[in-house]
C-alpha cells in the first residue's frame, strides 16, 4: 500500500462517501476535500468536512498508518495545527492536539470496495512486465485512451515549448536564431544531433544572415566548423571551400573548437553530415526568411514545398569528400520532412503562439493528424498491447507516457490507470 493511493482515494472519492464514521463513530460529511498539496505541509489544503454535525474548514493529512504521525515528527510541527480530519488507512493509535484535543480520524480501508482493492494490487504487483497495465490495457475503452492520449501530446509539446524558451533566452529573443539551432540538431538526427546543436552554438545566427545569397560560403561556414575541412582532399571544390572557410574564420573571428565530433558509422549514406549540411546551406540560401514562412504556413503540402531542397551539385556524385559515387539527387525526403515537422516545426508554431498568447491546438492537431506515426521500439510494442497510434500525434503520446507515467510507476496520474483502477 501506497500513500500516494490514498491521495488519489481522497482526492477522487474512490470510496463509499455516505454513512462515514469517524474511529470514535462521529458522522463525517465530506462538502470538499481541499486542494492537493504536492510541497511540504499536510496534504490537502482548506478542506470543508461536517464532523459531528459541525462545519469544519481546514487541512488533511494523509498516511497508511495513525503512528505514522510520530515518525513524521508532526506533533512538533506548526504547520500541523490547523489539521481537521486524519485519514489513514489502518488506525493503530490515537492523535492529539497541542491543547489535548484528538483529531478525528477516519479509517479509509472501512469504505474501499474490494474491486478497487484488488485492481490496485494487480496494477501494482506486476512483475517482470513491460508496463504495470500490460495484461489490463487492452479492455481500456478506445475513448478513454484516444483522449488520455491527445492530453499526453499536449503535455509533451509544452516541455518542448520549455526547452525552445531556455534557448531562445540565449539567443536574445531572436526567434529566426532559435528556428536555426533547432533546425540544425534535427538535421543530426539522433545520432548526430549534439554535434550538429554544438555547430549551431558555435557561431552568431548573424554570419548566416551575411552570407545567406552565397551557397558556398555557408557550406564552407558549416564544414568548417565541423572540422571536415582538415584533411588533404585534392579536389577543387574541398579547396574552394578551405579558402572560403579561411576568410569567414577571420573576417567573423569565429572557433570551432567547441564543437562535439560527427559520427557516421551505422548511418546510411543519405544521412551522412556531409549530406545533410549541405541540405541545410541550401535550405537557408533559398530561403531568406525561413521563420515567418514557418510560422506562417499551415497546409502540410506547402511545408513539404518549403523543405525540398537539396545539395549542391558536387555531392549529387558524392557522400564523402575524397569518394566519388552513383549520381543521384540529394532531396530532402518527406519523411525527414516530418521528422522535422514533429521535432522543431510544431514545436515551434506552439511556443511562439503561446509566446503571443494565442491559441493553435487545432491547427496543430489537423498537421500531426495528416502524418504517419513513427517507428520506435515503444510506438511498437504498445501496438502488441493493442494501443496503436495511427498519427504522429499518437506516437509522441505513447512516448510521453511510457517515459513519464509507466516507466515512473505515476499510474494514479494516468487516466488509463484511473480506468483499470475502477473498472468493475
Amino acid at each position: 500500500m501506497q500513500e500516494d493511493f490514498l491521495h488519489y482515494l481522497w482526492k477522487l472519492k474512490k470510496f463509499e462517501v455516505s454513512n462515514l464514521l469517524t474511529t470514535n463513530s462521529q458522522p463525517v460529511t465530506i462538502t470538499s476535500v481541499g486542494t492537493h498539496n504536492h510541497n511540504t505541509g499536510p496534504d490537502f489544503f482548506n478542506a470543508q468536512i461536517t464532523i459531528d454535525d459541525q462545519l469544519w474548514a481546514g487541512n488533511v493529512e494523509i498516511h497508511i498508518k495513525s503512528s505514522d504521525w510520530f515518525v513524521h515528527n508532526h506533533e512538533v510541527d506548526t504547520n500541523y495545527d490547523n489539521v481537521i480530519l486524519h485519514v489513514v488507512w489502518e488506525h493503530d493509535t490515537a492523535i492529539f492536539r497541542k491543547d489535548n484535543t484528538q483529531i478525528p480520524t477516519l479509517q479509509l480501508k472501512n469504505y474501499v470496495s474490494k474491486t478497487a482493492l484488488n485492481n490496485y494490487h494487480k496494477l501494482f504487483n506486476s512483475k517482470q512486465t513491460w508496463i504495470n497495465c500490460q495484461n489490463t490495457v487492452a479492455e481500456v475503452s478506445p475513448f478513454t485512451i484516444n483522449n488520455w492520449l491527445e492530453r499526453l501530446f499536449f503535455e509533451r509539446l509544452e516541455r518542448k515549448a520549455k526547452d525552445i524558451e531556455a534557448i531562445l533566452e540565449t539567443a536574445n529573443n531572436n526567434w529566426e536564431a532559435v528556428l536555426f539551432k533547432l533546425l540544425t540538431k534535427n538535421f543530426g538526427l539522433k545520432v548526430n544531433s549534439d554535434a550538429f546543436f554544438s555547430l549551431a552554438n558555435s557561431f552568431d545566427f548573424s554570419v548566416v544572415r551575411k552570407q545567406q545569397n552565397n551557397l558556398q560560403s555557408l557550406e564552407a561556414l558549416f564544414y568548417g566548423q565541423a572540422n571536415m575541412l582538415e584533411d588533404d582532399v585534392q579536389e577543387a571544390y574541398y579547396i574552394a571551400l578551405q579558402k572560403e572557410y579561411a576568410f569567414l574564420k577571420q573576417k567573423f573571428r569565429i572557433e570551432n573548437t567547441s564543437v562535439s565530433p560527427f559520427q557516421f558509422f551505422r548511418l546510411r549514406p543519405p544521412n551522412f553530415p556531409t549530406i545533410r549540411l549541405s541540405q541545410l546551406a541550401n535550405l537557408y540560401h533559398v530561403h531568406q526568411s525561413l521563420f515567418s514562412k514557418v510560422i506562417t504556413l499551415d497546409s502540410l503540402e506547402d511545408i513539404y514545398n518549403l523543405f525540398s531542397v537539396s545539395t549542391s551539385t558536387f555531392w549529387e556524385t558524392h557522400y564523402t569528400f575524397d569518394k566519388v559515387s552513383k549520381t543521384s539527387k540529394k532531396k530532402i525526403t518527406k519523411a525527414f520532412i516530418d521528422l522535422l515537422l514533429i521535432n522543431t516545426i510544431i514545436p515551434l508554431k506552439f511556443c511562439y503562439a503561446k509566446q503571443q498568447g494565442k491559441s493553435i491546438d487545432d491547427s496543430i492537431i489537423k498537421l500531426m493528424e495528416q502524418l504517419k506515426p513513427e517507428k520506435n521500439s515503444i510506438v511498437d510494442k504498445f501496438k502488441t498491447l493493442k494501443v496503436s497510434s495511427k498519427s504522429a500525434l499518437q506516437s509522441q503520446a505513447v512516448i510521453q507516457l511510457k517515459n513519464n507515467y509507466c516507466d515512473k510507476n505515476y499510474c494514479l496520474k494516468c487516466a488509463i490507470g484511473n480506468d483499470i483502477l475502477t473498472n468493475s
